[in-house]
């Protein structure tokens, strides 16, 4: 598995720079200037690289303090395996897609247009998010069985896993959330800001995980990393308003309604499966993750095609040109 993640990160840079050359041309010199813009450079990186990684930072911290109950620290790695796939695509993706139109916008002082993309790509993100988190705290068990399962993860291993992941999937909008406002901010040059309140919300969780783990065990560590992430991505939000950086557009709720629409009927459809397929998701059941597989193409199918019914989600949407 180490040999194989290397070499696709070897292959994912050399296929990156054959088509960064024109925009890059990669050139070795040992001559190192430091002038205005390196120093600012590297004013604005530091404080970016603890803020983006927020939630990775609190995995990381909840994962040593997780290390005191045995067996503890692999419940959360599977279950964090499972929830970061979204927070990839519905946060982290989307951000880096808004970044260079939005700091293009902003640089021109073009308001109508930053709006615009802000709340599409916000909209965007609760559209993604927001449908993992409820089918992960719904079939929390299924969705860690069929994926993990099997040989010697046993049915203990299973069902503690599923309470990690249970927990971590109410805090999967806010780890969205949070790279979105970031990214608001990043836009404008402004990393200091997210650094301060990422450090706050980091701090939060350590003190939270300190002081129940004894009485709770590991499962404080979801617990606390998202009540920490909501209270990081609400303060991020009220900022970026205050600051009158952001502000909802007329439409916006309307749009957040169809979703929540959207969501509660393939939500109930998903349920329905779950529990109709019960004995094919059973933990003996050797091919259990072809049925949560079918499950969820299925539900995913039935979003999708509510969501244009309702004209929650256009195509257009996911190019985010504004």
């Amino acid at each position: 598995m180490s040999y194989s993640v290397t070499i696709a990160g070897i292959l994912q840079f050399i296929f990156l720079l054959i088509f960064v050359k024109k925009y890059f041309l990669l050139k070795i010199s040992f001559i190192f200037r430091i002038n205005r813009k390196v120093k600012n450079f590297f004013s604005k990186l530091l404080p970016s690289i603890f803020s983006s990684g927020v939630t990775q930072i609190n995995i990381l911290i909840g994962t040593i303090i997780a290390s005191f109950q045995a067996s503890a620290v692999s419940y959360l790695y599977y279950a964090d395996r499972i929830y970061q796939i979204n927070l990839a695509i519905a946060g982290i993706a989307i951000g880096t897609v808004i970044l260079p139109n939005l700091s293009r916008h902003i640089k021109s002082k073009n308001s109508l247009k930053t709006i615009e993309l802000q709340n599409k790509a916000l909209e965007l993100s609760l559209f993604l998010s927001l449908p993992a988190s409820l089918a992960l705290i719904v079939g929390s068990e299924q969705i860690t069985s069929a994926l993990f399962g099997y040989g010697s993860f046993d049915q203990v291993s299973v069902e503690n896993s599923a309470k990690a992941l249970f927990y971590f999937s109410f805090g999967l909008p806010a780890f969205s959330l949070i790279k979105i406002f970031s990214t608001f901010l990043f836009a404008r040059n402004d990393t200091k800001t997210p650094f301060k309140y990422s450090l706050i919300s980091v701090i939060l969780n350590i003190i939270i995980s300190l002081s129940f783990f004894s009485k709770v065990g590991f499962i404080i560590i979801p617990i606390s990393t998202t009540i920490s992430s909501w209270f990081n991505g609400i303060i991020l939000l009220i900022f970026v308003i205050n600051k009158n950086y952001f502000k909802f557009s007329s439409n916006f709720i309307i749009q957040i309604i169809k979703i929540i629409i959207s969501n509660i009927i393939s939500i109930f459809i998903f349920y329905l499966l779950i529990n109709f397929l019960s004995s094919s998701l059973d933990y003996a059941n050797n091919y259990k993750f072809l049925f949560i597989i079918l499950i969820v193409l299925f539900t995913l199918v039935s979003y999708i095609g509510v969501s244009f019914l309702i004209k929650a989600f256009k195509i257009s949407d996911i190019n985010l040109k504004y």
